[in-house]
């Protein structure tokens, strides 16, 4: 096997696969913003599907595939160590979308206070960029079809592998019978299941590089296999995480997918491709120093988000009818009622804007009425 190429022809491979990867994640960050801001300004349409006529979404769309394609095509020429733990750019780039982007007419020192935590995750996974870019693997080889045999066909891969089948088994094992949705169990399933994505997506992607060089890998039966768990384990992988999202929240289910996605990927090159092999004590400790400071910085910016509220039962009343309805299943949002007229959480609810309070009661008209009334009577007398 071809493991240990020439220095040169190694960093080169290793810059443009870099360079790929960050321009990808960079390029997936701006497009999923673009279709944000096409969503929310058709927030409020009839048409549940109106985006799907807007160039906004269209464009996010394209974006998209052009930043996954360069994800693709990163993995056949860097190692895996070096691409899996660049997503953190897409992280820091919907962070800095989000600044420039936000409403928010908020005093700069008000402002500093409550995006400190999100400033300094920026800085931090920054330095561990560097860092791990810096000083990992720079040891690269031809993924041929060959190649990608021995691999699979060797005792370290059997035996991870192995490992990592019992513990999927046991894992969900737990999740189905045992009913264990619990945050940890999930993503270690995406996890699991991630370490196989990028197996495969490393050599499907490496085989098609060599064909469009002119060596021709498509016919052999590896290329079919690897195909094939690519697809299988990304549909798994994307079921895991829909439901993750049902149950939790989607800031904590960032940095902790990302933190084990990570982890997962980077043994899974060290068993599989044998990244680490020609690589020194110095070079591995910065890299994992370097992909800790990531981790760090994940965990800063997405711990400073805002956390939805969980829901709670409350009252309205329709004013047409008179009659109390309770919201007890979270299908509705309580409305906020800051100075409104309420009791509790006692709230109209058909469309009318709450009746604030006058500071200074008049006497009402029906005192009037019952002077009125009094006098009534004395005017009869007199007639």
């Amino acid at each position: 096997m071809d493991i240990s190429r020439a220095d040169g022809g190694s960093y080169t491979d290793n810059l443009i696969g870099t360079l790929l990867a960050i321009f990808g994640n960079v390029l997936v960050s701006i497009s999923l913003s673009i279709q944000k801001y096409s969503h929310v300004m058709l927030a409020g349409a009839k048409d549940p599907r109106a985006f799907y006529r807007t160039k906004t979404w269209w464009c996010g769309f394209v974006l998209t595939c052009l930043g996954e394609g360069a994800n693709f095509v990163s993995y056949a020429f860097a190692p895996l160590a070096l691409v899996a733990p660049l997503n953190g750019v897409s992280v820091v780039t919907s962070t800095i979308l989000g600044f420039i982007f936000l409403r928010e007419k908020s005093k700069p020192k008000d402002f500093a206070k409550r995006y400190a935590l999100s400033f300094l995750g920026c800085v931090i996974t920054v330095a561990g960029t560097y860092l791990f870019v810096a000083f990992g693997p720079n040891s690269h080889e031809k993924l041929e079809a060959e190649n990608i045999v021995k691999h699979v066909i060797g005792w370290p891969v059997l035996l991870y592998l192995l490992l990592e089948i019992i513990t999927f088994c046991l894992l969900l094992y737990f999740y189905k019978q045992r009913d264990a949705k619990y945050l940890v169990i999930i993503l270690l399933l995406v996890a699991l299941l991630g370490s196989v994505t990028v197996i495969t997506v490393k050599a499907v992607s490496g085989m098609l590089v060599l064909t469009a060089e002119g060596t021709m890998q498509l016919d052999n039966p590896i290329f079919s296999v690897m195909f094939v768990c690519m697809v299988a384990s990304v549909v798994f992988q994307a079921r895991f995480l829909s439901q993750a999202c049902r149950l939790y929240d989607s800031s904590l289910i960032a940095c902790v997918s990302y933190i084990l996605s990570t982890i997962f990927a980077v043994v899974a090159g060290a068993v599989f491709y044998l990244e680490f092999n020609n690589e020194d004590v110095l070079h591995i400790c910065m890299f994992l120093l370097g992909s800790t400071f990531c981790f760090l910085g994940v965990f800063l910016i997405t711990r400073n988000r805002k956390t939805t509220k969980a829901f709670e039962p409350y009252v309205t009343m329709d004013m047409t009818n008179g009659v109390p309805t309770i919201h007890d299943k979270g299908t509705a949002v309580q409305p906020d009622c800051n100075g409104s007229f309420s009791y509790g959480a006692l709230v109209n609810n058909d469309g009318v804007a709450p009746v604030t309070l006058p500071v200074n009661l008049e006497q009402p008209p029906v005192c009037s009425r019952s002077a009125n009334a009094s006098q009534g009577p004395h005017d009869l007398k007199k007639d």
